[in-house]
This record gives C-alpha cells, sequence and structure tokens, in this order.
C-alpha cells in the first residue's frame, strides 16, 4: 500500500518513503510553556500522533520528537528576527500579578523555569488525558530547548560561522545570513526581495541595520540582564527560537536528515523557514525534512479564536465543562479535533462537539457488546477488508473523514461476529483513541451494562415502576438520571442508561 503525504516543501501529494525502511524519523515542534497549551495547538499535536499511530499500524517503527520550547521563543514571532519580549519573561511578569483563588497560580512567578515547570507538566497532563503517544515516553522524546543551549546550540553556531552562513554583528547579536542560502523562501514562498527584516528594537531597516540583508535572522541575542542566559563566545545571552528546533531534532533523533516534520501552517515561516536554512547550512546537506506536514488553524464559531472575544479555549476548559455547561469525556475533544482533514479549516462548535460525543458513545457502545472479547482478541497478522479500506484512507494524504466513513459504514450494518468485530474496533482503536481514555464504556442497567452504582439502581427502580405502571414515579427516575449525565433508552432487556460524554 502507498502512502502519499502533501508535501508543503514541494507543493504537490507525493508517495512516501522513509529513509529507512521500516524506520520513521519524525519532529513535531510542540508547545512555548508560558501558558496553557490551547484547543488550536492541540489540533496540531493530534494531527502529529494521528500520523504517528496510522504509520505504526502499517508497520513502521516511529521515532518522534515533540520540543518543549521554554526561552527564546519572542512575542513578536510572525517576524523571522523575534522582535518583542521573550514569552517566558512575559508570562514570569504576568504571572506575578495573577493569582487563583486567592494563591499565586505558580510558586515562584518571578522565575521564568518554575514557569515552565508549571505550564510543561500542565502540558503533560492535557497531552496524557488525550492520549497524545509522545507524552508516555516523555522527557526522553520532548526535549527542552534549555537543555539544549551549551551542547546543541551553541556548537551549531558556531558551525554556520565557520562555514560563512552566519556572522556576529557589532552589538554581538549573531545572525544568519539568508544570502548565504539560495533555497531560503523554498517552503514558504517568500522571495528574498519582498522580506523585511528586523525586530527587538535593533533594526529599523536595510539602511541602519547592522545585519547584511533586512531578512537576516537572530541566532543569538546577547542580553546580561535576560532572566534566561547562557555564556557564550559571544558574550551572555541566550538563542534565537529558530536555532532551538534544528538542534534538537539533530541531538535527540541523531540524523541529519529526517523523514517527516510536521506543525501548524503559522509555522511555515518564519519557523520552518529558518529551521531549513540553519539545519541545510550547518549539515551540508539539502534536505532537512524530506515531508513537511502542516496543519490548518482552528475556528472557534466561525471565528478567530481570541480572548476578547471570549472564544478562547485550553483543554482544560472544554473537559471541564466551559464549552458545553457539562464535562466533556477527553476521548471527544480528541475526536472532535481529528475528525477534519489536517489541511482544512475547522471549526470547532458546542454542536460539533455533541455530535462527537454521540460517535464515540456509538464506537463505545459496539466494544461494550463484546466487552468480554476484549482482552483477549487475537488480530496480530490477520486481515481484515475494514481496516483495509480503514488504512486505504489514511494513506491518502491522511484522509481521517473517509477513514471513518469506513469504520461507521460497517458499524452502521451492525456486526454481530466477535472474532471479527472486536479486532476492527482495536485496530482502530489504535489511531483513534476512543476507548481507553478518560472515562470507559459507561452503558449501565439491562443485562449487558456494567454496574455504576446508584444509576444501576435507578434504572432498575425505573423499570419497576413502569411494571407497576407508576408512570409518574417512572417518569421521575428517568429525569433524575438524565440530571447526573446519562441518557436513557428502553431496550427489551430494561431500562439502559450511558454515560453523556459531551
Amino acid at each position: 500500500m502507498d502512502i502519499r503525504f502533501y508535501n508543503t516543501l514541494t507543493h504537490q501529494v507525493e508517495t512516501f518513503k522513509p529513509i529507512e525502511p521500516d524506520t520513521v524519523y519524525m519532529y513535531n515542534c510542540g508547545p512555548t510553556v508560558y501558558d496553557y497549551a490551547h484547543i488550536g495547538n492541540f489540533r496540531s499535536f493530534i494531527f502529529a500522533d494521528v500520523l504517528r499511530r496510522f504509520l505504526e499500524l502499517s508497520g513502521y517503527t516511529v521515532k518522534q520528537v515533540m520540543n518543549i520550547t521554554d526561552v527564546g521563543h519572542m512575542t513578536d514571532d510572525q517576524l523571522a528576527d523575534g522582535g518583542g519580549e521573550d514569552k517566558m519573561a512575559a508570562a514570569a511578569t504576568r504571572l506575578k500579578a495573577s493569582k487563583k483563588d486567592g494563591k499565586a497560580l505558580v510558586d515562584n512567578p518571578d522565575d521564568p523555569y518554575a514557569v515552565a515547570e508549571y505550564f510543561t507538566n500542565a502540558f503533560i497532563d492535557d497531552a496524557k488525558k488525550l492520549n497524545l503517544r509522545i507524552a508516555d515516553e516523555y522527557p526522553g522524546q520532548m526535549p527542552r530547548a534549555t537543555d539544549h543551549v551549551a551542547p546543541s546550540m551553541i556548537p551549531m553556531i558556531q558551525s554556520l560561522i565557520e562555514k560563512d552562513h552566519a556572522y556576529v554583528a557589532g552589538d554581538g547579536a549573531v545572525y544568519f545570513s539568508v544570502q548565504s542560502f539560495p533555497e531560503y523562501g523554498r517552503l514558504s514562498g517568500n522571495s528574498l526581495d519582498n522580506l523585511r527584516g528586523g525586530a527587538g528594537g535593533r533594526v529599523q531597516d536595510s539602511h541602519t541595520s547592522q545585519k547584511r540583508h533586512p531578512a537576516d535572522f537572530l541566532l543569538w541575542k546577547p542580553d546580561a540582564t535576560h532572566l534566561m542566559k547562557w555564556d557564550s563566545p559571544w558574550g551572555a545571552g541566550y538563542p534565537g527560537w529558530h536555532i532551538e528546533c534544528s538542534a534538537m531534532a539533530k541531538a535527540v533523533l541523531g540524523r541529519d536528515t529526517i523523514d517527516i516534520h510536521t506543525g501548524g501552517e503559522d509555522n511555515i515561516f518564519p519557523h520552518h523557514e529558518c529551521e531549513i536554512a540553519q539545519t541545510c547550512g550547518a549539515t551540508g546537506n539539502d534536505r532537512f525534512a524530506n515531508y513537511w506536514l502542516h496543519s490548518r488553524f482552528l475556528m472557534v464559531e466561525g471565528e478567530k479564536m481570541s480572548k476578547s472575544k471570549g472564544n478562547f479555549y485550553t483543554v482544560r476548559d472544554v473537559l471541564e465543562g466551559k464549552v458545553t455547561g457539562r464535562p466533556v469525556d477527553p476521548a471527544v475533544l480528541r475526536f472532535e479535533l481529528l475528525k477534519g482533514h489536517y489541511r482544512s479549516q475547522i471549526n470547532f462548535t458546542a454542536k460539533g462537539l455533541a455530535d462527537s460525543g454521540s460517535a464515540v458513545q456509538k464506537l463505545r457502545n459496539a466494544a461494550a457488546k463484546w466487552t468480554a472479547f476484549l482482552s483477549g482478541a487475537d488480530h496480530i497478522g490477520k486481515k481484515y477488508s475494514v481496516i483495509d479500506d480503514f488504512k486505504s484512507a489514511l494513506a491518502d494524504d491522511l484522509n481521517i473523514s473517509a477513514a471513518l466513513s469506513v469504520l461507521f459504514t460497517w458499524l452502521k450494518h451492525d456486526p454481530d461476529d466477535p472474532s471479527e468485530a472486536v479486532p476492527i474496533l482495536m485496530l482502530s482503536n489504535q489511531v483513534l483513541q476512543f476507548l481507553d481514555m478518560g472515562m470507559t464504556t459507561s452503558v449501565v442497567g439491562g443485562e449487558s451494562g456494567t454496574s455504576e452504582g446508584g444509576v444501576t439502581l435507578l434504572c432498575q427502580d425505573l423499570d419497576a415502576a413502569r411494571d407497576d405502571k407508576d408512570f409518574g414515579k417512572a417518569d421521575a427516575i428517568r429525569q433524575q438520571i438524565i440530571d447526573a449525565g446519562y441518557d436513557v433508552k428502553t431496550t427489551k432487556d430494561g431500562t439502559v442508561a450511558s454515560k453523556r460524554l459531551a
């Protein structure tokens, strides 16, 4: 089966051919840990997770790295030079004044390392709830930028200077020379003639700049007053954001060229464009990553997500019920963020979340029919046409919508052979992760249900009231179960209540 991806670098769909036959080396741009990651961030992270899980389902061993940025990411990150203030320093300032329930969110908000530690842990917690496989491998596969400044970034910057790809300006700042790399702009389509440079208060225009070209970008910023700084040949300071990913990818994956690099579409320029120039400049190779895959932005109720508009949500906001008014199962949020094609802009809505809840519930209800078979299912080496079609859809540039259509069309025909149905659910779950997250399948009541304490008893009481023709009492019990967060159905085996997922 050929796997095809749209490669941002070449602007076309290409057949995927890894460097090594059975192994895929993949780098994903991770969070900057100055705040809680929002659901737009997690759309990109879940896309990378689905990509990895599909490749593993297809038989590959995937070596994945997702970085933690805890220094050097500037507030004006739309500029290649990264102007404004370091986001970690800005977070430390912000958190001094912020309190939750009368208590500081971070014990020592003056310390950006403490801020980074707090939000790194928060990110890992969110990632585990949404079953990102990379979170189980932390910290080995989720390197922190601060751990790689001296051993990886400074040597790479020195190498770029020695190879005439970088230079030291009069104020001690080190810049990458974009004119030394003719391919600069190929990923994003930005030509040097159209790029305007400069930020950070040092550069106003090409005539007064200490840069050789306005588009030259920062590799090292000397700043002895910065809260996070390291000694270097160019003075105490800190690295630019772009050099961090180049250095960490090379250090942790151990390769000059990798197979896949992913991120959100906002990473294409300047971040990924700069990564390519740095890495290729340092290694001498003509490729940093052979395939560049980017996910589109997430809209919320038809608008760009914004705190000022009141439509800005973190993962914990959604799970705690700030969108729907009631708690949301993590699998539902994961499903909502993955169900649209990664190269299409998706619209996050309360209705969409409810629809995802219904979809996940259908899958879990199907699994509940064969609970006794789940742990002992043997699907190793067996072929299932549904899974072949599921994988074929994903092989077409990760067409998740088509893959879900395959699965739900099969489910619609009410399969009743557990020897086939259970492996199909287990194999599809390897990618989707609808079964083993947060709350488990929670169908209660009737003979096929699992015990949920009081709700199970209420189902029995409802059946007893109906048998006694006390319909007023039956209606009151039904409403009590609904108010407890369950959907109620009457079946031939009696009343069945299913935990509402969203």
